[in-house]
């Protein structure tokens, strides 16, 4: 149904867009019908025909994730430049307004389009609906861990309602909530019994590359999705490739690449758009200095992180709280809210009455394109962190420090200040593992909407 919806609204654009351009070339360019609209029909087919060499319909990637979104940009620019080429090549003006404007608007319109499909889709999904139910196998750990996740990320679109496991029923019969309706050889029975959509196997003793392959060809035909955990956490994206070995399929993890070319790029995107916002929010940046330099005491807070590779830093903010407000750190200790070595508290009062309005709606933030255009902090990345915090991190957490902290990224856009240690640190090291530029964008979209509800704010 989803996809059947997608590919309508699709078609719907282009052709939409199609008819758009015959008129407008025969109304205000004084074309012939017949020219105007046989550019029209060339310049949709290519960008249908490079859409689906893109595969932008792919079932597995449609509502799912930025690459989606890649998938269609990659299509759209292939589009212009074959549309180009051909225009060049046989002197054709006709096609000129497609390559400089009409598909660059079709373009947008198309993944707007998909972004309002996503959101419907997603509201539904916290509500309950438009869900497929999975049958998960693993131990009760592993099971645990999955619904967990699955809760966490409604959107995603899972919903378990059954497990099996290598001993079968456990005390209570069932794990995290989830009933267990057998052991490792009924999968397949309870599969069509209950009418599992998705069939999820967790790393479990007993179940053997044998097992797997006698329950894929049980599976066939039925249209249920079978997905296996490879045991790597928060690594997937660009760095995980399936290499076969004489029929075998193997994983193959390459390294997490921290510089090249797309490194280049996203350090000259980040100062470029640190150097455009700060122009165009410049008169916001007066106005909130007016408004704290009332409150007394300095316009700005300026405090050392620690950023790319251990290295030191000064970080500037505006200032949100009374003045020596770090040396009141150590009598509010008590009332600590936030775990690991965070320093958090709902109601702290260091804060300003303009200072919470602030930290609500993450003015306070702005400052740090100095930071971005100084070069020692991005647009996006991990949550800047403070000496001390650096000082009691475990060795996964270090591996943070491999890139440029940033003024957004995934605990953003995740809920911020609400959420646990734990939680901050696999979203920050899943930003590390697993970065591209789609993910940028994509995390720069959502901070918009982040910012505007003010969750996790304060």
């Amino acid at each position: 149904m989803l996809l059947r919806a997608v590919i309508a609204a699709d078609l719907g654009v282009v052709v939409l867009a199609a008819a758009l351009a015959t008129a407008l070339g025969v109304v205000v360019r004084s074309w012939d019908v017949e020219p105007a609209a046989v550019s029209s029909c060339i310049g949709a087919g290519i960008a249908l025909t490079l859409m689906a060499a893109m595969r932008c319909w792919d079932p597995q990637v449609v509502g799912q994730g930025a690459e989606e979104f890649n998938r269609l940009v990659r299509a759209f620019v292939g589009a212009s430049l074959v549309l180009a080429l051909i225009g060049y090549l046989l002197k054709a003006d006709g096609l000129r307004p497609w390559v400089i404007g009409v598909l660059p608007v079709t373009g947008l319109a198309v993944l707007t389009g998909r972004y309002l499909i996503r959101r419907v889709l997603h509201t539904a999904r916290r509500e309950d609906l438009c869900m497929s139910s999975v049958l998960v196998i693993g131990t009760e750990q592993g099971i645990s861990d999955l619904v967990a996740r699955t809760l966490r990320v409604p959107h995603h679109g899972w919903s378990v309602i059954a497990a099996c496991t290598s001993s079968g029923l456990p005390d209570g019969g069932s794990v995290a909530g989830v009933p267990v309706v057998g052991d490792l050889d009924g999968v397949a029975r309870q599969v069509a019994e209950l009418g599992i959509d998705v069939v999820a196997i967790a790393p479990t003793p007993g179940w053997t590359p044998k097992r797997l392959q006698a329950l894929a060809w049980e599976l066939e035909g039925t249209g249920v999705d079978l997905v296996v955990d490879p045991g790597l956490m928060e690594i997937g994206g660009p760095r995980l490739h399936v290499a076969p070995v004489d029929g075998l399929p193997m994983l193959r993890l390459t390294e997490p690449r921290f510089d090249g070319v797309t490194r280049a790029i996203k350090a000259g995107v980040d100062r470029l758009g640190a150097a455009a916002l700060l122009f165009v929010l410049a008169p916001v940046f007066l106005t909130i200095a007016v408004l704290i330099k009332r409150d007394g005491g300095p316009v700005f807070y300026r405090q050392e992180r620690v950023g790319l590779n251990g290295r030191h830093f000064r970080m500037v903010k505006f200032r949100s709280m009374v003045v020596n407000a770090d040396r009141m750190v150590a009598q509010l200790a008590a009332t600590n809210e936030a775990a690991g070595p965070l320093f958090k508290m709902k109601r702290d009062p260091r804060i300003t009455a303009i200072g919470s309005t602030l930290r609500r709606l993450s003015l306070d933030e702005l400052p740090q394109l100095f930071n971005v255009l100084g070069g020692s902090m991005s647009l996006v990345g991990p949550r800047p962190p403070l000496a001390r915090e650096v000082a009691q991190y475990e060795t996964d957490a270090r591996r943070k420090l491999l890139v440029r902290p940033g003024m957004t990224g995934l605990w953003q856009v995740s809920g911020r200040s609400d959420l646990t240690w734990e939680e901050s640190v696999r979203l920050d090291l899943r930003y590390v593992e697993n970065w591209s530029p789609a993910l940028d964008m994509n995390i720069l979209w959502k901070t918009v909407g982040a910012v505007t509800r003010g969750r996790g704010a304060y």
